[in-house]
């Protein structure tokens, strides 16, 4: 029997219409009930203006019911790139 996915109530960011959720140094993003979704590691920051700003991230595309079962994963410099990568990534994953 699967095991059902239990959804928090209320309202999310979304983002090309896929809920974006942030929790401390965590990103994730996508439909817990479609195959996959990407999830973001802030591992560190730097400071640039006074701002502390995410600086290395972890990537990864996981099965949102098994998170050990990880389809790719991988790092890069800044959150605009990590995002767009795993978006990447995220996509191609679920066109499989």
């Amino acid at each position: 029997m699967a095991e059902e996915i239990k959804l928090v109530e209320g309202k999310y960011l979304e983002y090309k219409g896929k809920p974006l959720v942030r929790e401390g140094d965590t990103i994730c993003y996508g439909d817990m009930n479609d195959k996959c979704i990407l999830i973001l590691e802030i591992l560190s920051y730097k400071n640039e203006d006074g701002k502390n700003l995410p600086d290395n991230i972890f990537i990864q595309v996981v099965d949102p019911k098994n998170q050990t079962n990880i389809l790719r994963q991988g790092s890069k410099q800044g959150l605009y790139e990590a995002l767009e990568l795993g978006l990447v990534w995220l996509e191609h994953e679920l066109k499989k």
